[in-house]
């Protein structure tokens, strides 16, 4: 079995990051960007690989088997990735990262609330308490945001990619006791979110089974 280690590995002898290792389990090719996990999903998964310590990598390797299957195109899963990673990091992101990651839950939250056809300007409860943590901060990007309208298009190649990178490195800069802890968590309560929002939608599409005769 491949050892989870940072970066690229050219075939499993040589070892194996978070993706790659789900990849071989998955029985698909040796990839750091297989099919069986959605694309954002497995960026969050590769980016904690990389930023947690050679120690803690190892208490990665249990959530492996649960990133496989949950695959799809529903930009909510998307919005709801982007929007964990940066509810989790804007409490304790240092002062220069903390607009972005505001900016990053208002677009989020603007997502979500079009795909559900809900007015805008709503706020969930989590994003709510992150944004009171740092008023100065969620006053900017409430300016910023008004006097911008980002594309479902947009929002997928590039916000919800550059959330989960801002919150990433927010984490891995932030003065806390551990921030390897709070990137298993972040990747540990993202697997489990996702799973309840793709399995839901896959039961939902699956025709139904003829009752029988």
């Amino acid at each position: 079995m491949p050892v989870l280690s940072r970066g690229r590995h050219r075939n499993p002898k040589r070892g194996a990051c978070f993706m790659e290792l789900a990849s071989y389990l998955a029985g698909e090719r040796w990839s750091d960007h297989p099919a069986c996990t959605h694309p954002l999903l497995a960026a969050l998964a590769r980016l904690v690989n990389d930023n947690t310590g050679d120690e803690s990598r190892a208490k990665l390797v249990h959530l492996v088997p649960s990133i496989i299957g949950l695959a799809g195109d529903d930009l909510r899963v998307d919005a709801r990735i982007a929007l964990r990673c940066a509810t989790t990091a804007l409490p304790v992101a240092a002062a220069e990262r903390q607009l972005a990651l505001a900016v990053s839950i208002l677009a989020a939250e603007e997502m979500l609330a079009r795909l559900d056809g809900a007015p805008p300007g709503r706020l969930s409860e989590r994003s709510r308490r992150a944004m009171e943590e740092v008023p100065h901060a969620a006053e900017q990007a409430r300016r910023f945001s008004r006097a911008a309208r980002i594309t479902e298009k947009g929002f997928r190649r590039y916000a919800a990619p550059n959330a989960v990178q801002l919150a990433v490195v927010g984490i891995v800069q932030a003065c806390i006791p551990d921030p390897d802890a709070l990137l298993r968590t972040l990747l540990e309560e993202t697997i489990a979110e996702c799973d309840a929002l793709i399995r839901t939608e896959q039961t939902t599409a699956a025709p139904a089974t003829p009752a029988s005769v």
